[in-house]
């Protein structure tokens, strides 16, 4: 009975951190995917591969989602012509890189100011390096899904060699006249009838709908993600609370005190467990007493970009295989970053 209710206090302690965390994310997320048009920032994105890493990378400070909300809007950037490296960099970066995880960090961890600045630091390099290795592949299209390649401009050979976009040779043609099917939503406005293409194209219009349809849709918004989100908050949080009191603490400490099977369990454990970003560093901090830093920045950094939630939402866009290259990637450089901070710093 007494492990019970140790386990139950540090379930309310870890959800009274961080439903707070949350709230604001969540709220972020719905204005943003309301009243922000990407397509305004697209024209003026760097075609350099590393530029345009960072750029993506960075772009999370003035998108702050989640790892619920960065593919969708990845997904939007893609389907509006952003270049690779921006788009890869913001899928991976941006769940870490924006204010909202970085002050909820800082609020888990103001006793360990060194975790905030590397998991900063880590996710950034990684986000930059994998965006870099995908830009060599100049036309991504064969490792994203057929209903996303449709809607892309497609990368053709021009006059000397040059890549340019085949969307301007394919506006010379009625869009009613090319292949596919549409409808027509408003006069001399026809949209492609693909579920995914023809959501993705909604949702990146800017809203015309009147103010109080918008705040509808705000709120519904808001109510839904709470529901998705929060449901995963507390079943982490129950997660941590019973591994603390249930598991024998020997056996924690055996894990969490090696430097590399300290790494493993804590990659592992975030895999499985999915927690949002906007509250995982309260989750890790659970085991701030008995796990190395190095583990605990390979639970910060892996999480947000390769998790179970996360893999099924980047099916809805990539291939299996450019999923398995992601994850390898994030692996091997999550884990060679953590183990030298385990063998050096700590």
């Amino acid at each position: 009975m007494n492990q019970l209710n140790t386990a139950f206090t540090l379930f309310l302690s870890l959800l009274v951190e961080a439903i707070p965390f949350l709230l604001l994310g969540v709220l972020l997320s719905s204005l943003l995917l309301l009243f922000v048009d990407e397509r305004k920032l697209i024209s003026a994105m760097p075609r350099n591969p590393v530029l345009g890493a960072i750029v993506g990378s960075c772009a999370g400070m003035f998108f702050p989602v989640c790892e619920c909300g960065n593919v969708p809007v990845a997904r939007r950037l893609l389907l509006q012509g952003a270049p690779t490296p921006v788009a890869i960099g913001f899928l991976l970066a941006a769940p870490t890189i924006n204010p909202i995880v970085i002050w909820s960090t800082w609020v888990a961890f103001r006793d360990q100011p060194e975790i905030v600045v590397l998991r900063v630091l880590f996710s950034l390099g990684i986000a930059v390096f994998i965006g870099c290795i995908f830009s060599v592949q100049a036309d991504l299209r064969p490792l994203l899904k057929p209903a996303i390649t449709r809607s892309m401009p497609r990368p053709e050979k021009g006059v000397g060699g040059d890549l340019r976009s085949a969307s301007t040779k394919k506006e010379q043609t009625p869009m009613l006249l090319q292949s596919g099917s549409y409808l027509l939503g408003q006069p001399g406005a026809p949209l492609r009838m693909d579920t995914t293409v023809l959501q993705a194209s909604l949702a990146a219009t800017k809203p015309t709908k009147p103010l109080p349809d918008r705040l509808r849709l705000f709120l519904e918004n808001i109510i839904q993600e709470l529901r998705e989100l929060g449901g995963v908050l507390i079943l982490g949080s129950a997660i941590a609370a019973l591994i603390q009191v249930l598991v024998p603490r020997d056996i924690i400490l055996s894990l969490g005190q090696g430097p590399v099977t300290s790494i493993i369990a804590m990659m592992l454990l975030a895999a499985v467990v999915s927690i949002c970003s906007t509250v995982d560093s309260f989750f890790a901090l659970a085991f701030a007493s008995t796990f190395t830093g190095g583990s605990l920045l390979a639970f910060l950094v892996f999480g947000p970009m390769i998790d179970l939630k996360a893999i099924g939402l980047m099916l809805s866009v990539f291939k299996p295989r450019a999923i398995i290259y992601l994850f390898a990637l994030a692996t091997l450089l999550t884990f060679l970053l953590t183990l030298f901070v385990n063998l050096h710093i700590s």
